[in-house]
């Protein structure tokens, strides 16, 4: 094994006054970043691997910044975003587009969200739809678009004067629960479920997102040891059911298992991601399948999700614990967390959530320390079930406390695919012909054809190595590319990182939705000189 140290230098665009990433931040983003090393100990960098960042619109953490930004100044910044994230080496944006039953985009639903003008219900200017430009953004970089929804919660505080009269809170207040300073919808109403499963048939009509993504929020985290009001409706509706966490429980499930048929019947490639609270159960409470964890709360005695249970049951197609403690950290161990959700996946894919917003400010000692997100991305990377990282969140990253910014450039250097999701069996691109490699101002101009017949393709990667013939496809160094597909029948795309002297073979493969590579393309391999190149085949 060898060592890799990189100088990574993260460009972060220079910030005005009158900047509008300036506005209405808590911790002020660095003008500029040194060139810090960053030591990453690997024999070289992953092929595939997810990396995500969560970008959230409650209360505008990270976007918009501020609810009183103009539409060009939204664009601009989420364009802003996008490419910070892209130069970084992220392949996958997370972005909230329903934090309290409100929409960033025109819903018959829902209001359109607070965080977008100011006043919930209020319409943005004429002919904009924040998420259709969101997401085709996304797209443009060849990057994942998740539609993050946060399903039950109605309400961010107890004044529903604030709130839009189209709001459920006015056409159906019998459908919510008042509880710790909130109103939450109650999941034990099967017209509640319906609802929120045409909430998400909504956006899968109209929007060509990549999966829909739920967080931790079930029911709500149990708060001043409150419970949470729902005794008329388990009277009503909890027949067969003694305990009243079991009857939630299975509320939950079922708005899970309902959702989840309806996103395979609409669009059978979006995928379904859960990202829950880091520890399902502790040992104390389940001494089988338990971890060895002490957690306050947990997602399956508090929240009543039973994540194993929606693994297990093929409802989901990925999961993303917020494993938000470091390693040591003894109630909950990372390295312990690690290894339990590790040992059940289910044969689904796992990706792991860090706590980016703790570097430099938690009062553990760990993050108080420069390396602790490097260990632990290192720790995904050495087991062989985690497949990948995502970070709440943007504006805790751009902030580079403790290098964070550097550390995460270091490890995301290279760029990578998303892993394969074979399971959600699309039908896969046929092969696509590298065309002859031609000089373009002295750099390598590639062209592609793709295939009239069979599946149309995603993107494609373009892999270039350092010799007369392909060797290691699990080296991230070798990947030059991702080009998303225009709908053309040929592509170009032009190597402007050829160095004079040196011999490169190219190859390429062509992508579905779901990342399954068709076979490889033929090869082109050439002898690179100052301003040409000579042809080796």
């Amino acid at each position: 094994m060898r060592k890799h140290l990189y100088l990574i230098i993260v460009l972060i665009f220079l910030f005005s006054s009158q900047s509008i990433f300036a506005q209405n931040t808590d911790t002020p983003i660095a003008d500029s970043l040194a060139a810090l090393p960053v030591e990453v100990e690997e024999p070289y960098p992953p092929m595939r691997e997810f990396r995500g960042v969560w970008i959230a619109s409650v209360n505008n953490i990270d976007f918009p910044s501020s609810a009183n930004l103009s539409v060009k100044d939204q664009k601009e910044q989420w364009i802003e975003l996008l490419d910070y994230f892209q130069e970084m080496g992220f392949n996958a944006i997370i972005a909230q587009i329903r934090p309290a039953a409100d929409a960033f985009y025109p819903s018959k639903l829902a209001p359109w969200s607070k965080s977008l003008t100011g006043k919930q219900g209020r319409v943005p200017e004429k002919d904009y739809d924040p998420l259709d430009f969101m997401l085709k953004e996304t797209h443009k970089r060849g990057m994942e678009f998740h539609a993050w929804l946060n399903p039950l919660r109605a309400s961010l505080n107890m004044d529903i004067n604030q709130l839009a009269k189209t709001h459920p809170i006015h056409t159906r207040p019998d459908w919510m629960i008042p509880y710790a300073g909130r109103y939450y919808f109650n999941p034990g109403l099967p017209e509640v479920r319906d609802y929120l499963t045409e909430v998400v048939g909504e956006i899968l009509m109209s929007y060509d997102v990549d999966a829909i993504h739920f967080d931790d929020y079930f029911y709500p985290y149990k708060k001043d040891g409150l419970e949470f009001p729902d005794s008329v409706s388990f009277a009503k509706h909890g027949f067969g059911y003694f305990y009243v966490k079991d009857w939630r429980r299975s509320n939950v499930d079922k708005m899970i298992e309902q959702i989840s048929g309806k996103i395979k019947a609409l669009s059978p490639h979006v995928k379904f991601g859960i990202s829950p609270f880091g520890v399902w159960r502790n040992s104390n409470m389940d001494p089988v399948n338990g971890s060895f964890t002490s957690a306050g709360q947990t997602s399956y005695d508090d929240l009543n999700a039973d994540i194993l249970k929606w693994l297990e049951s093929e409802w989901i197609d990925y999961v993303a614990p917020q494993l938000y403690w470091n390693i040591g950290f003894q109630p909950a161990d990372y390295q312990v967390l690690l290894d339990w959700w590790s040992s059940r996946t289910y044969g689904k894919h796992l990706y792991i959530g860090h706590a980016a917003y703790k570097v430099g400010k938690d009062k553990q000692p760990a993050w108080s320390e420069r390396g602790e997100m490097g260990k632990q991305i290192q720790m995904n990377r050495d087991s062989q079930l985690v497949l990948g990282s995502i970070h709440f969140n943007a504006k805790a990253i751009r902030a580079n406390p403790l290098g964070l910014a550097d550390t995460l450039a270091a490890y995301y250097a290279s760029p990578a695919l998303i892993p394969p999701m074979a399971y959600l069996e699309m039908p896969v691109p046929l092969r696509p012909q590298l065309g002859k490699v031609k000089a373009k101002k002295g750099n390598v101009k590639l062209e592609w054809s793709i295939p009239d017949a069979g599946s149309r393709p995603a993107y494609t990667a373009i892999y270039r190595f350092n010799s007369y013939k392909p060797d290691n496809f699990d080296n991230g160094e070798n990947l030059l590319a991702v080009v998303p597909w225009t709908g053309e029948d040929s592509q170009t795309f032009i190597d402007e990182t050829a160095i004079a002297g040196q011999t490169y073979t190219y190859v390429i493969a062509s992508s579905n939705r779901v990342h399954v590579e068709s076979d490889l393309s033929n090869t082109r391999t050439i002898k690179k000189t100052t301003a040409k190149f000579r042809r080796v085949r």
